[in-house]
């Protein structure tokens, strides 16, 4: 069993920006040659997260939607009483969604659904460029 880290850069507009990084973990699976294992997608930093979507029109507004709901920007958050950022909904958000995402794969594909795709959505109140940790455990060629 090998373990081999990799990491990949993201730019995104804020304000729960969805982007389907599907090809970009998968490219770093082929060109590691690992055939069979587990990959682990991490977002580095606390107001982003990592999960699954149907990457769809319909979905990419209900999810923010759905975090409008339950952490809604004009809420007062004690993070902003702190350090004035505007953005503890951000923070709230991202610990509710999981900054990790671990998919199988074997004989080099991940075993996703036909229509799922890993989703990075970041929370933060402004355009971020982001680093995303890929983590590949398991066998090569």
């Amino acid at each position: 069993m090998q373990i081999e880290t990799h990491s990949f850069t993201i730019n995104t507009k804020g304000n729960c920006d969805i982007l389907d990084i599907t090809g970009e973990v998968k490219k770093l699976m082929t060109e590691t040659g690992f055939v069979e294992g587990n990959i682990l997608v991490f977002a580095g930093g606390s107001t982003a997260g990592i999960t699954t979507i149907e990457f769809e029109p319909g979905l990419l507004k209900d999810y923010p939607s759905f975090f409008n709901k339950i952490a809604p920007v004009n809420l007062t958050y004690e993070h902003d009483n702190t350090w004035h950022d505007g953005n503890g909904h951000s923070h709230v958000r991202a610990a509710i969604q999981g900054a990790s995402l671990t998919v199988p794969f074997t004989n080099g594909n991940l075993l996703l659904g036909t229509w799922q795709q890993i989703i990075f959505i970041d929370f933060d109140n402004r355009s971020r460029r982001r680093e995303v940790i890929v983590q590949i455990t398991g066998k090569k060629n």
